[in-house]
């Protein structure tokens, strides 16, 4: 097992982002969540955009798991989805890249497993994470030779919108351990410390939690409609 992969283990990875369209897209303000999320412990960040990862870098002296989010009219792909965003993220000299990793069409057709040689010629030392949406997809990336696998995708494909890593008691997660032999991250849609927790006792090697630390507006969402349900129920 890889430094990298040794030194996340059975932690806290903090995905410092924030979109366009969000009130805190700015690659100076997601340099200071980082900074937070370092000074409350986090193992490591996830962030996307080369611009967001060196800002981070220059805060916090963790690995930075990188990716670029950017949309193709031919693809549902928008994860690191070409060889192009992964040319910024080597530029970014983050320690690890995730890319969708799911059997869907990718922009160009090009072909994951033409993006995984690019990566291993371009930058060897650069670990790779597959973001993946089911058992199908995990099995295709170990094949390739990803580094470890990451649940970021379950419930954000048609086949499995509305699904969640913890659901039936992270009955996905359990699979995805007992047949995958690479380490598994558990990341998505997890938002207690209760959640996290349990998917590392349950084997996952690390968790990576975003939105319940770092989108304000949809923590302050969770308050208002768990006070909503209350007056409702009265």
């Amino acid at each position: 097992m890889s430094r990298l992969l040794n030194q996340i283990k059975n932690s806290l990875i903090v995905s410092c982002q924030a979109l366009e369209d969000e009130p805190l897209h700015s690659s100076f303000i997601m340099s200071k969540m980082a900074l937070a999320a370092f000074q409350g412990g986090a193992a490591a960040i996830r962030a996307n955009s080369k611009e967001d990862i060196m800002a981070i870098k220059k805060e916090v002296p963790l690995p930075i798991i990188g990716i670029v989010k950017r949309n193709y009219p031919d693809s549902e792909v928008f994860i690191t989805p070409t060889k192009k965003e992964m040319d910024e993220l080597f530029a970014a000299k983050c320690d690890m890249i995730a890319l969708d990793a799911t059997l869907r069409k990718r922009p160009g057709g090009v072909s994951l497993a033409d993006l995984v040689a690019y990566a291993r010629e371009k930058a060897p030392g650069v670990k790779l994470m597959a973001d993946i949406s089911s058992l199908e997809d995990a099995l295709q990336a170990e094949q390739l030779g990803f580094d470890c696998i990451s649940t970021t995708l379950y419930g954000y494909t048609k086949e499995t919108s509305g699904k969640h890593i913890y659901d039936d008691d992270f009955s996905f997660l359990k699979l995805l351990l007992k047949e995958i032999r690479i380490p598994v991250i558990a990341e998505g849609n997890i938002i207690t410390p209760e959640m996290a927790a349990k998917a590392i006792f349950l084997g996952a090697h690390a968790v990576v939690v975003g939105g319940a630390i770092t989108r304000p507006q949809l923590i302050t969402q969770r308050f208002v409609n768990s006070i909503k349900n209350l007056r409702m129920d009265n």
